[in-house]
């Protein structure tokens, strides 16, 4: 028989809300399948746990959830692997890029940050010096 998982079992072991397991499901991320009385219960297979786990790893590169889930989807399709992989570069490379814009953009905050807490440090001993005279 092979391995289930409730939506407890996987929130728990991801550290998630049951909320956020029904969204990714809403996605189409997750496709459990339905049990007991009229559907209610959710049973995820080992592959949906596998596609959880790659999700949020695709979140923690910082990939849009339809990123992740192209690149997911590419997998289990019984494509060409190679065009599977230059596609996923495409993506990195792009994901890549708007990461090195944010990096600049943020080592420019925080250089004027710098400066503005040179300036303060500045005034602040030149006013202690004049209240010591």
């Amino acid at each position: 028989m092979a391995i289930t998982f409730s939506i407890s079992d996987l929130a728990k072991e991801f550290d998630l809300t049951t909320r956020a397991i029904r969204f990714y499901e809403d996605m189409g991320l997750l496709q459990p399948e339905r049990a007991g009385p009229g559907g209610r219960n959710r049973v995820y297979s080992a592959r949906d746990r596998a596609r959880l786990k790659l999700t949020l790893r695709a979140k923690r590169l910082g990939l849009s959830l339809t990123e992740a889930k192209d690149i997911i989807d590419m997998y289990d399709s019984p494509r060409d692997t190679g065009a599977q992989l230059k596609k996923f570069l495409q993506v990195l490379a792009a994901h890549r890029t708007q990461l090195d814009e944010q990096m600049v953009d943020l080592q420019s905050n925080l250089d004027e940050v710098k400066a503005h807490e040179k300036e303060a440090r500045s005034l602040l001993a030149k006013l202690e010096k004049r209240g010591k005279t």
